[in-house]
């Protein structure tokens, strides 16, 4: 029965971590002001066709 516990702990801290990742890409995709967008994808466009 103890193993189950030590399963279902790995388990919560697996989520617990994933959300921690998602929030912190979500923060730093939103600090992002517009034009810095734009100049991003320009250069990715420029970067692909090379």
């Amino acid at each position: 029965m103890r193993w189950w516990k030590m399963l279902g702990l790995a388990g919560i801290m697996g989520v617990a971590a994933t959300g921690v990742v998602i929030a912190r890409a979500e923060r730093r995709r939103r600090a992002y002001t517009p034009e810095e967008i734009k100049t991003r994808l320009r250069e990715r466009v420029e970067g692909a066709s090379s």
